[in-house]
């Protein structure tokens, strides 16, 4: 069983800020790789080279893993796979601005999910975080205006129903890394990825599959892929054993203000009064996001107690167990003669004698010894025809004893 390892809040924090560094530096990026590759070949080539940079890195990380480490990090990949599909569907019937905070309403849908699910409270705290999340969301993406284009509800409810995928993604992948028995988060990243990289492949193959031309686009695939995808999903499956599921959600919602900051800095854009405003909501979402003191106490509080009760069954299973060393033999003995006695009256240890008539002891030997030496006066077939070993043998030192006594007796008293 794995060493249970102290959550360290601030050290998931700094992971799932970079993963929302990462992702949102995607995003511009795309934006302009879209324009000479289709999206859906985009998405499926990004994620087969994340999971085949991986896999050359680490190529025995698959080797001797469980069955559910196969069927959970097909689940995942599954569950973010569709979401990915969904929302590349869906994003020319929308607005990007509509789109993106749609898909951004994850954060929102995810202690809402914890809560029908699992059954798990949210910390008034922690759904403070998810209003400024959702209000600085809202400042990035609609108050900034929203470009003439027409809306369609199916693409809208697409949109909502990838980002429940996402928020799926979330939970399951925070179930598995609380767990104190801990899981291999490399070869679970790579499985998801493989996994993700099928599903967007086999929805792009439809029109045939279309790779970058120049050396460029080729370095911005290869930063989507690498950077993005492959160690931005690492550091997020390490970072959400550190983390619950619904702070992890609210710090990598946290990718339009990773966005503005990456327009302002390398693309010259304007800083308006909008990035400003939605950055100290966003600000303020994730101070709100990182959880106290005590809450970490209690998390490893939970650990340590189901890793006693792990421990406890796994000595409970190696204990040793010590068979009873008297082998009693089965069937009837040799030397017992059921027909010794014609009258049972007058043989009372008869029904004792039998093997498993009485269960044997001392106060048994006892017994049967006074009824084999009070059978001399008795009428019937005599004290030595006992039907055990043992009365036979009491019976002969009776008569021998008799014998000799009467000996010696004849010896004193000569006629």
């Amino acid at each position: 069983m794995a060493v249970v390892a102290a959550p360290r809040p601030l050290l998931g924090a700094v992971l799932l800020l970079f993963v929302s560094a990462a992702w949102g530096s995607a995003f511009p990026l795309m934006k302009d790789l879209i324009h000479r590759l289709p999206v859906e070949d985009l998405l499926a080539e990004r994620y087969l080279l994340a999971a085949l940079t991986l896999f050359l890195i680490k190529p025995g990380c698959l080797r001797g893993l469980s069955r559910d480490t196969w069927l959970n990090g097909a689940l995942l990949g599954v569950m973010f796979g569709a979401g990915q599909v969904g929302q590349a569907m869906a994003l020319g019937s929308l607005p990007s601005a509509v789109s993106g905070f749609a898909v951004g309403c994850s954060v929102m849908i995810t202690p809402i999910l914890s809560l029908m699910l699992f059954r798990e409270p949210v910390r008034r705290r922690i759904w403070a975080g998810v209003a400024l999340a959702v209000a600085g969301m809202a400042v990035f993406t609609l108050v900034r205006g929203v470009e003439e284009h027409g809306i369609s509800l199916l693409a809208l409810g697409v949109t909502l129903t990838a980002a429940a995928l996402y928020s799926g993604h979330t939970l399951l992948l925070g179930r598995l890394s609380e767990r104190p028995t801990g899981f291999p988060a490399y070869a679970l990243t790579v499985i998801q990825l493989f996994t993700i990289g099928v599903l967007t492949g086999g929805f792009a193959v439809r029109d045939g599959i279309s790779v970058p031309v120049g050396p460029s686009d080729w370095v911005i695939l290869l930063h989507l892929s690498v950077i993005s995808c492959a160690l931005g999903f690492l550091a997020r499956s390490h970072a959400q054993a550190h983390l619950p599921a619904v702070p992890s959600q609210i710090l990598m919602s946290s990718q339009p203000l990773w966005v503005a900051a990456i327009a302002v800095i390398w693309f010259q854009e304007r800083l308006g009064w909008g990035m400003v405003v939605g950055g100290v909501l966003m600000a303020g979402a994730m101070l709100l996001a990182l959880p106290t003191r005590r809450e970490t106490r209690g998390k490893e509080r939970r650990r340590l107690l189901f890793a006693a009760h792990r421990a406890s069954l796994v000595l409970a299973g190696h204990r040793v167990k010590r068979e009873d060393p008297l082998r009693l033999q089965r069937g009837a003995a040799p030397y017992i003669a059921k027909s010794a006695c014609s009258n049972s009256a007058s043989c009372p240890w008869q029904t004792r004698s039998l093997k498993g008539g009485a269960e044997p002891s001392l106060e048994r030997l006892i017994e049967r010894a006074t009824h084999i030496v009070r059978a001399k006066n008795l009428p019937g077939p005599g004290c030595c025809q006992s039907v055990t070993l043992l009365g036979r043998c009491l019976c002969d030192l009776m008569e021998e004893s008799e014998q000799v006594h009467t000996t010696r007796l004849q010896r004193w008293f000569r006629s």
